[in-house]
Formats: structure tokens, sequence, C-alpha cells
């Protein structure tokens, strides 16, 4: 007996409510109100677009500065003084979601469409400038876009965690981050044959243009999201400045272990995290399109693990998962000394990828449990200029290491710092009476 066949209608009707349902982070969100799954649905458009856009840029604007003539110093340079902009710029940052309430429109023109502005520049520098002129202005305009992200960052941070409810946050962000996976690595492979079939630097403005249209669609969704009223009310604390961070260090001591925690582990990822793209191209002869396999790979794996990993970081509580993965991922900076060939490093990125996906999702996770409703982009404020001073710290001894001793000892250095902060969370930041309730509320 032959199965009946499926009208137009009914197989449209079917498919427009399985891409909701998907689009929303899962099945799961029809028990939610329609608003929040309005919300849910453009967040995760946001999320697919801006990967694209970002998966365009990131793995290659190292390779860009590189082409225009800059040499290692100045890639150091570059991530160190992003780093440092972070510092200055995300306590402003913090006191504007507060003090104005307005959280989307903050991200929204701070990253969303005045940091994109930037790209369309980055194609007019080889027009325009050259020589150590075009280094210069190409990093300078790199650290304005990474500035401006970073203004609109504790916004962003605050008002993701009233989008999407505790309970189910590791499966959405699984979800979200699924979709982001699939678009950054398409967008990857892309853009890294088009440079290299290019020849030159061509293929590296070919490039800034695809990611300023697609993340202005990225703009576009996030700015289709209807703010809700904060789960607390905000806390507007004309005296908060930098003065006042000691203070809530004090009051919130498993808050400060975690920064200091985030401190050391940050520092030793940029000792050699700016160095990669150069070592790949300048020691083992990779191309562009080379590049960028070695971070699909990277990308295949986080995809194939994000589900499941957001499942369990539900399940378990982010603190087990940031831990197991955080005793792991020392192990790649190591590995890194015996690759000879670009080739060689494909297994190293299988396991990365997995590695890092399960502790991205689980440290911010863990992160908005340590924050208080109240004061959560102020709170989140205060961790990025923690992550932002220990990465510009990285960066610079990085360089320092690099010149005097060559690539193999950032790597070393790296991850003994790496298992050492590892150690560290494990062993000092405990749970505690939020944590224990958002943990028992997951499960």
């Amino acid at each position: 007996m032959s199965d009946p066949v499926i009208s137009p209608s009914v197989f449209w009707a079917r498919f427009k409510r399985t891409a909701a349902q998907f689009s929303a982070g899962g099945s799961w969100t029809d028990l939610l109100p329609k608003l929040t799954r309005r919300n849910l649905r453009w967040f995760w458009l946001d999320g697919l677009f801006a990967s694209a856009s970002d998966g365009a840029i990131i793995t290659y604007q190292t390779l860009f500065i590189l082409a225009l003539g800059a040499t290692n110093a100045q890639i150091g340079l570059l991530s160190s003084l992003s780093s440092l902009s972070g510092v200055l710029i995300l306590l402003p940052g913090a006191l504007l979601a507060e003090r104005l309430g307005k959280r989307k429109e903050i991200a929204l023109f701070a990253g969303g469409i005045f940091g994109r502005l930037i790209l369309p520049l980055m194609i007019l520098i080889p027009v325009l400038f050259s020589g150590s002129a075009a280094i210069y202005v190409a990093l300078a305009l790199a650290i304005v876009r990474d500035t401006l992200n970073n203004l609109g960052l504790p916004a962003w941070i605050s008002l993701s965690a009233d989008l999407v409810p505790l309970s189910w946050r590791g499966r959405y962000f699984g979800s979200r981050n699924f979709i982001m996976g699939v678009t950054g690595m398409i967008a990857t492979l892309l853009v890294g044959e088009i440079i290299t079939r290019s020849g030159g630097i061509q293929g590296y403005q070919v490039t800034y243009g695809i990611a300023f249209v697609i993340g202005m669609i990225s703009t576009y969704s996030f700015s289709r999201i209807q703010e809700t009223p904060p789960s607390a009310p905000v806390q507007a604390d004309a005296s908060f400045s930098l003065r006042t961070i000691p203070r809530i260090f004090k009051a919130h001591p498993v808050f400060l272990t975690y920064c200091l925690t985030s401190a050391l582990w940050n520092f030793s990822l940029n000792v050699s995290g700016p160095f990669f793209a150069p070592y790949q191209v300048n020691i083992l002869h990779a191309t562009a399109t080379m590049v960028g396999i070695l971070a699909i790979v990277s990308q295949i794996s986080a995809l194939v693990t994000q589900q499941p990993l957001g499942i369990l970081a539900d399940r378990w509580g982010p603190r087990r998962l940031v831990v197991i993965t955080g005793l792991l991922i020392p192990l790649l900076p190591f590995a890194w000394i015996f690759i000879t060939d670009a080739r060689q490093a494909i297994p190293v990125n299988l396991l990365g990828g997995a590695l890092w996906a399960g502790y991205s999702l689980a440290s911010f996770n863990y992160l908005l449990t340590l924050t208080p409703e109240d004061q959560r982009a102020r709170f989140s404020a205060i961790y990025q200029i923690v992550v932002a001073l220990s990465l510009s710290a990285g960066a610079a001894v990085g360089s320092v290491v690099i010149s005097q001793w060559g690539y193999i000892a950032v790597f070393a250095v790296s991850g003994f710092g790496r298992l050492a902060a590892a150690l560290f969370f494990a062993f000092f930041v405990r749970p505690d009476k939020v944590q224990s309730k958002a943990d028992a509320t997951a499960e």
C-alpha cells in the first residue's frame, strides 16, 4: 500500500513549522511565549550571518596585513593594542548599558553598524596607501573595529542573558553555535579559495566586500529583536567606576577567583595566539586555502559536537564541562611543536575544534550564572576588562619571546600557562549558591 500523497499546502506548512522550530533553537521553543520565540529566531539569524561575515575576516585578517608587508612584531602589536582598547572601552560600554538601558541599540550601533562600516575602508587601503603607511592604517582600522565591538559587548551579553531562558541556554546556544559553525566554515573555505586564486591583494579586497554585505544582513536581523525589560531591575549606580571594582571583587569572591583564572588562561592563550597564522605561512609555507582548510577542520569538529555538548552543559552544569575541556586544551600548542607540514595540523585542529566548542559554550554559561541579574552589564564589563588586559599582556610577552627564541618557545610557554590556569580553575573556582541553583534548574 503506497503512502498518501502530501499536498503542497500541507508540505509547506510542515516545512515552515520545522524551519521556525530549528531557527528558534529547537522544538522545545514551542513551549515559550510568541515574543520569546520571535526574538530567539532573529537572534539565531543574527548569529548565522555574523559568523559568515566573521569567517571571511578573522581567519585572513592577519594574512592581509602580512601581505601588506607587516612583521611578526607588528602582528603582535595589533593583538596587544586591540585587547588594550577593550580595557579602555568596556567600562564606558557597561555604563551606557546601565544608564541608558537601551542594550539593543548600543550593541546594534557600536558593532553592528559602525563596526562593520570599517570593512569598506579596509578595501581602500591598497588603493590609497603603500609601504609602512598601508600597514599602520590597516592596524589602526582593525583596532578601531575591535574597539567598537567591545563598546557594545556588555550590552550584548546582558541582553542575550534575558533573551534566552536559563534552563535552555545550553541547547539554544548549541543550536545557534551549530549554524554559526556551518556558515563560518563555508565562508572561510570560499574566501580562502578566492584569495589563493587571485594571487594578490585583490582577493583580500573582495573578501572585505563580501564580509560587509553579509554583516549588514546580520545587523538587520539583530535590529528585528524586540528588547524586553531585564529580568531584574538594572542597577544604575552613578558611582560605578574603576575604583569600585575592588569592592565588587570583595563582595563576590567566586567571581574574583574566576576572573583571576581567566586572566592567566587568556594571557597564556595570547602568548601564542597571534602567531599561528604567521607560523603556517612563513614556516609551513601554507597557502591561504590551506590556512582556511585548517580553520574549517576545527569548525567541522565544533559543528558535530556542538549539540551534544550543549545538552551536557545543561545536564552537568557548565563548571564540569569547563574543567574537562580546560585540562585538555593545553595539549594543543605542544602538538604544534612537532608539526613540520601544514597537513599534519589537521588532527590537532579536529581535537581543538571539539574542545573549544565545549569550553566556549560552558564558560559563557558559567559566567552568566556568576553575574547578578541587576548588574550583569557591569560584571560582564569587569570580566572583559580582565580578559582584555591579559590578552594584551600575553601578545606583548609573546612578541618578545618569539623575537628571542622563536615559535617553539611561544607554543611551549602558552601550553604550560594554559595548564596552570586549568588546574587553578579546577581547584579554586568552586560553585557557590548561585551556581548550585543554576545547575539544579538545568537538571
